[in-house]
């Protein structure tokens, strides 16, 4: 079995010369192509270094909003995914049906969402969950 380099160097060096090699030498439609591909290794990336603890985390916040307790998430993958959609689904009924409208509950699914929205946005664009001066 080879140990090096894996999925994550290997996307690193593929979107490393995309970005210091090829976007460079490149004008107009396929040097944008080519910015485009190159970001999207880096979310894979990051996807593959903080996505399987950011579904963790985003489990268990969700199962305590939405009062699971005794309940563990799946070991990952696909299951922890899927079991996230799951309690996802349920908080979206539970706020349409005005369940976290007002006081203590409200404050609490509004945490969720923005510790959920800022692991999202460390994964898809790092530039955009860091605080702006203004």
């Amino acid at each position: 079995m080879q140990d090096r380099p894996d999925a994550r160097e290997l996307l690193e060096a593929v979107r490393a010369f995309l970005e210091e090699q090829v976007v460079p030498a490149l004008e107009g439609t396929p040097q944008f192509h080519a910015r485009v591909a190159a970001n999207v290794l880096a979310i894979i990336g990051r996807e593959l270094v903080l996505g399987e603890d950011a579904l963790r985390a985003e489990w268990h916040r969700l199962a305590r909003v939405l009062r699971t307790p005794g309940t563990n998430p799946p070991d990952g993958g696909a299951a922890l995914a899927a079991a996230v959609r799951e309690l996802n689904t349920r908080l979206a009924e539970a706020i349409r049906a005005g369940d976290a409208d007002e006081g203590a509950r409200r404050a609490e699914v509004l945490a969720h969402l923005r510790a959920t929205s800022a692991e999202r946005l460390a994964i898809a664009n790092p530039k955009y969950a860091a605080p702006r001066e203004r």
